[in-house]
């Protein structure tokens, strides 16, 4: 019986020849990504050796500015550390910022049939490149990094088969919040993405499905690798790697079709995103206090682009704040060589620096008491993004943006045709 994409990297990290659900495995980490939070005075515990810095990246997203005094202190030891061993890939504040995940894409750090470990959960993010990335708790990924391996248990996968294209009001977190919505959490099991409508997806498109993933609860997210993808990695890094396929045998816990041309905008309700989505039509006229575009799931020149298209010739309600955070500062950078920054300030929203921010309440657009948000990132739990009484809806960034001009949860498709 033939493997799929996670089971023959499994396979090849550990030294196998093959590997099944069910099998305990100690792999050889690639890539180890150390960020803030790590470095947060009650998480740090000084690491005396690295098995090589050259595997190590250390980068400061999720607070960026410091927003308070830990977070600085933060990054204070952040820069001791990578001082101390000389580590080359350092992304501090400034030229260099940007959210882990995005950073990652736009350096090519994710190379095809790696294995990359970080503790922030969204980590599966990577499995764009096809590659395993998954969040680990605090301690394994120092061990990653001081060891240069770790363990994993071998899950189940499942396959999405994505077919036709995708009208223009629609996008891929419109496609996970299907997935998400139909078939539920994937706990304990692997997720892979291929099909002929893959072809018709850009690189960020795609990098939407595997962030997204990790509120399946999967332990892997992988896409199969096309001459787009590696033409991609190619550009932005000279090392050597070998894309990996799936066996035409592998076997999978379950196939499913997700027919791109039929999807329409969805809305994930407040708490969860797990079988809680439905049509926007369920969801507009609701009134909201923020709309919110960024994070490492939506925070792309793509994001920033159908943002603007929507927002052109309109302005932002005057009783909604709209809060943009693209993903890294080569996003930033780009977006404002076009024009894309002048254009969505002049609509009445706000551009930050490219951090993690508002996604996860730590800064930068935090929720206040009773207050309703629309939001295109990554997670609606209660409390994620503020005061536990505050309600998050969640969607695509052109229906946010729809909904930041009406200041009430709005169809993308009334500016979208």
């Amino acid at each position: 019986m033939g493997m799929t994409i996670a089971e023959k990297i499994l396979a090849r990290k550990s030294g196998q020849a093959r590997v099944g659900p069910g099998d305990l495995v100690t792999v050889e980490v690639d890539t180890v990504i150390l960020f803030d939070n790590n470095f947060m005075p009650s998480q740090w515990r000084d690491i005396l050796k690295l098995k090589d810095r050259n595997r190590v990246i250390v980068v400061l997203d999720h607070r960026v500015p410091a927003a308070t005094q830990a977070s600085a202190a933060a990054h204070r030891t952040a820069r001791q550390f990578v001082a101390k061993f000389g580590i080359p890939r350092f992304h501090d504040v400034g030229y260099r910022q940007g959210i882990s995940h995005q950073l990652v894409a736009d350096h090519g750090y994710a190379l095809p049939g790696s294995v990359l470990l970080c503790s922030d959960s969204h980590t599966c993010s990577a499995g764009v490149f096809n590659c395993i990335a998954r969040g680990v708790g605090g301690p394994d990924v120092v061990y990653a990094a001081i060891k240069g391996e770790t363990w994993f248990r071998v899950g189940e996968t499942v396959r999405y088969e994505l077919e036709g294209r995708l009208s223009p009001a629609v996008t891929t977190k419109d496609a996970f919040l299907q997935i998400a919505g139909r078939y539920g959490d994937h706990a304990t099991m692997n997720v892979e993405y291929g099909g002929p409508g893959v072809a018709s997806l850009g690189i960020n498109a795609r990098k939407t499905l595997t962030t997204m993933s990790a509120e399946l609860s999967a332990e892997f997210a992988t896409f199969e690798p096309d001459e787009l993808m590696l033409g991609w990695v190619r550009e932005r890094n000279p090392a050597p790697f070998e894309p990996v396929h799936r066996d035409p045998d592998a076997r999978y816990a379950a196939v499913r079709k997700v027919d791109l041309a039929q999807l329409e905008p969805l809305v994930a309700f407040p708490d969860t995103v797990i079988e809680n989505s439905r049509p926007v039509a369920d969801a507009a006229g609701t009134p909201i206090d923020q709309a919110f575009v960024g994070s490492c799931a939506n925070g792309t020149l793509d994001d920033l682009e159908l943002v603007t298209k929507v927002l052109e010739g309109r302005q932002v309600s005057p009783k909604v704040r709209f809060i943009v955070t693209p993903g890294s500062q080569n996003i930033y950078r780009a977006a404002a060589r076009s024009g894309l920054i002048t254009r969505l300030v002049e609509a009445g929203a706000v551009v930050t620096p490219a951090t993690c921010g508002a996604c996860g309440g730590g800064h930068m657009g935090v929720l206040g008491p009773d207050e309703t948000c629309i939001t295109a990132t990554t997670r609606n739990f209660k409390g994620r993004m503020g005061d536990p009484s505050a309600r998050i809806f969640m969607g695509s960034p052109a229906t946010v943006a729809a909904s930041a001009i009406r200041g009430v949860i709005t169809d993308p498709r009334e500016f979208l045709s």
